[in-house]
């Protein structure tokens, strides 16, 4: 089991999804944890559930750099220090290609998933740099490396979360500060609701009907879970990854090891698509050739 014992650790967005496992996870490691997101009322809850002398709830919208700063100093004042911070809050972001994408659009989702990991990694270094070292985990996407999977600027922002990632890790290694990009695949959350509009319930509901069809969607036969990307960030918070930064982990349950059909055999390859027919079509044509080669 990892062990995260004496540990503080700061997670955005972690009233529910990914940062919501993140707190569970990391609580039980033995960190205590600042959790911030604008989810007031979900987040006073978690503070009671754990009381708060293992996590304190702070609103903090990170489209305000003010209130991630805020949210960090928070670490310091409660627990004394801050060895871990866990960049992870975003949603959906705009929708639109590059013909439809207004350029406000852009930005607000460019702020919203980039810009705010560089804020918290800059507001963080110098509580980091006084326990005389810490690790920044940064929540990229699959996206970053396929295309088709999330809208153009949501990719576009995650391949710069993966990539600052790697660079500030050059940056800060000199201050014993580990930094490293967890790229989730398919993770049954709350996201894909809210990026759609709903409202928090409705979203959560959507986030049941994800758990339960997305499980033919990756070789490993299940939708991902939000412990799936949290146990991944404990490892890199703890000292067990002490050797590790600059990474980019893909915890995607297979999706990116190649086409479908590469490890689904009901599924055609390029081959079969290139002659217009099913595999079922090919079985049959095969088992009609087999007698007369007989």
């Amino acid at each position: 089991m990892i062990d995260l014992s004496g540990k503080v650790a700061v997670i955005t967005g972690a009233a529910s999804g990914i940062g919501l496992s993140g707190v569970e996870v990391f609580v039980e490691a033995g960190a205590k944890v600042v959790a911030g997101d604008i989810q007031t009322e979900k987040g006073q809850a978690l503070q009671a559930r754990f009381g708060a002398d293992k996590v304190i709830y702070r609103d903090c919208d990170v489209l305000k750099p003010e209130q991630i700063k805020a949210l960090i100093q928070q670490a310091e004042d409660s627990f004394g220090g801050l060895d871990v911070l866990w960049n992870n809050a975003g949603s959906g972001g705009t929708p639109g290609g590059v013909e439809e994408l207004d350029l406000d659009g852009f930005d607000h989702t460019m702020a919203l998933l980039l810009k705010s990991v560089f804020a918290g990694t800059h507001y963080a270094v110098p509580l980091m740099k006084k326990r005389g070292g810490g690790s920044v985990i940064n929540t990229s996407s699959i996206s970053a490396v396929c295309a088709g999977y999330a809208p153009l600027v949501y990719s576009v922002a995650k391949k710069g979360v993966a990539h600052f990632s790697k660079v500030s890790a050059a940056e800060l290694s000199k201050y014993k500060i580990r930094v490293n990009a967890i790229l989730p695949g398919f993770i049954a959350t709350s996201i894909f609701g809210a990026s759609l509009g709903l409202s928090t319930t409705q979203a959560d509901q959507m986030a049941e009907m994800v758990a339960q069809n997305g499980n033919e969607m990756q070789p490993i036969g299940r939708s991902g879970k939000g412990t799936d990307i949290a146990s991944m960030a404990a490892f890199l918070a703890s000292d067990a990854a002490s050797f590790i930064t600059g990474g980019e982990f893909v915890v995607d349950g297979g999706m990116t090891v190649g086409p479908q059909h590469a490890w689904d055999e009901r599924a055609a390859g390029p081959l079969l698509d290139a002659l217009g027919i099913s595999p079922e079509q090919a079985e049959q044509m095969a088992a009609a050739m087999r007698p007369a080669q007989s």
